[in-house]
């Protein structure tokens, strides 16, 4: 990678996620957890919350991108396009969650996991620390499925 291409190396990045953040995102899980375990007892409002609670993480996703792409002196505007797309997505189905809370679930769920190839490649362009998969991958994947259940729970 060279600066000219606008996706070198930056010594911010160089710092591991911390053992707080691994904490703080793990305890992420615990909302979902609830709102999958409430659409399971039959409660509508169980869904309800798993649609708020995903589409406000997928947006979350989307925010932490346009914060590593402000790194960025060249290509800074592939990285932020690639940023809002989480937060259109989010609102778009929030908003059909209105018109089938089941499905509008599953696809939220599936956004969550299709985060996954940008953070890979924002780590292998030096933009997100080097352990950055080691909290995204099971943080996405635990999310995206507890959404997916609680779609199918809600169903």
């Amino acid at each position: 990678m060279s600066e000219a291409d606008g996706h070198a190396p930056i010594e911010s990045a160089a710092f591991p996620v911390g053992r707080t953040a691994f904490a703080l995102g793990f305890a992420g899980l615990l909302p979902q957890i609830a709102a999958a375990l409430l659409a399971g007892l039959g409660y509508f409002s169980g869904g309800a919350i798993a649609v708020g609670y995903a589409a406000l993480i997928l947006s979350f996703l989307g925010g932490m991108w346009w914060g590593l792409a402000m790194f960025l002196r060249l290509g800074q505007g592939v990285v932020v396009t690639l940023a809002v797309v989480p937060s259109l997505v989010a609102g778009a189905l929030a908003a059909f969650a209105f018109v089938h809370l089941p499905s509008a679930l599953v696809a939220l769920g599936s956004a969550i996991l299709l985060t996954l190839p940008v953070d890979r490649w924002l780590t292998t362009r030096g933009l997100a620390p080097p352990n950055w998969m080691s909290l995204r991958i099971p943080l996405s994947v635990g999310l995206g499925s507890l959404t997916i259940i609680a779609g199918v729970l809600a169903a």
